[in-house]
Formats: structure tokens, C-alpha cells, sequence
């Protein structure tokens, strides 16, 4: 029956990676290619993302560069990067699309610390259900007579153990991003 906490920890870590994936997303001070991770490009007519139509540097702490694979998908690239949420003006140098990242104000920080604490609480509330749900199957096994309760309050105690650590490491993510975005 350990194999259940096996099982709910590898869930967990999955979410885990979500979530710091759900963080890079997020803009700092720095340029990052991540920041384009939900960008699409309507690609002959099937929606893309961009990361598989182009190669995208960092060639300056505040610059992106965009280089589309096909040349000739540079404006529907510049078209997609203007209208995301990123409030960026592309330009277009050649086969070279440059993304200037304005400075963020103290207000625009703030609301990007809000949004990592909403991701991080996503994380949290998956985690949670996660367990629920192994909490859950370990009372139906004891009920059903499957294991002694000895047992089952034992894996319950490895549950809360295993959730108390991810949920640490979560917090310890979101800390790390606030400092980051914050940092002037």
C-alpha cells in the first residue's frame, strides 16, 4: 500500500513542475524566452505556439530576439507578439524580430507578485486534492477491510508528511519569484 504515497508524491511533483513552469511565465525585470511560452501564432491557418516557428534569444537583459524558422511567418509572428497580453511593440529588423521590454513601475510589479500568489495557490489547491483524493482511497481500503487501521492512519501520516513538504517547496518557489520580481 506504500505505493499509493508513491503514487500521490509523483502527482504532487508534477504539479510542482506546473507550477514553476506557471512561474516563468511570469515577467521580472530580466528578459526570459519563457515569457513567450503562451504565445500562438496563426500559422497557415493552424494555431502554433511560437517557440515551435522560431528561435528566441536574449541578447541584451532587456531585449528578445524572435528569428522565424520561415521567413516568410515573420509578420504573422509580429502580428501575434503585438497583440498578446505582454503590452510589447515588436520590430522587425529583417528576419529579426527585437522585443524591448519596458522597465516595470512599482504598480505593474505588484500586480505581477499577485498573480505569482494566485499561481502559487493553484498549486496548492491541486495539491490538496491530491490528496483528498489518497486520503479517500487509504479510509475506503481500512472500511473495506483491506488493511488494519494501524496501517491506514500510518500512510495517512506519510500523506500529510509528503503534502507538508510540496507545499513547502511551493511556498519556497513563490518566495523566490516575489524577490525576483521585485528586485529593482
Amino acid at each position: 500500500m506504500a505505493a499509493i504515497i508513491d503514487q500521490a508524491t509523483a502527482q504532487m511533483g508534477k504539479t510542482v513542475e506546473s507550477t514553476k513552469e506557471n512561474f516563468a511565465g511570469i515577467r521580472t525585470g530580466r528578459a526570459n524566452p519563457a515569457l513567450l511560452n503562451g504565445i500562438v501564432v496563426d500559422y497557415y491557418g493552424a494555431p502554433t505556439p511560437l517557440k515551435q516557428m522560431a528561435t528566441i534569444g536574449v541578447p541584451e537583459p532587456r531585449t528578445l530576439a524572435i528569428t522565424p524558422f520561415d521567413v516568410t511567418q515573420a509578420s504573422a509572428v509580429e502580428k501575434a507578439l503585438r497583440d498578446s497580453d505582454l503590452g510589447v511593440n515588436p520590430n522587425r529588423d529583417g528576419n529579426v524580430i527585437r522585443i524591448t521590454l519596458p522597465e516595470l513601475t512599482e504598480e505593474r510589479r505588484k500586480e505581477y507578485v499577485k498573480l505569482a500568489k494566485g499561481k502559487a495557490e493553484d498549486g496548492k489547491v491541486a495539491i490538496r486534492n491530491i490528496r483528498r483524493k489518497v486520503k479517500e482511497s487509504i479510509e475506503a481500503s481500512v472500511k473495506d477491510g483491506d488493511m488494519g487501521e494501524d496501517e491506514g492512519n500510518r500512510l495517512q501520516k506519510d500523506l500529510d508528511k509528503v503534502t507538508k513538504k510540496v507545499t513547502d517547496e511551493i511556498d519556497s518557489l513563490f518566495a523566490a519569484k516575489e524577490k525576483e520580481i521585485l528586485e529593482v
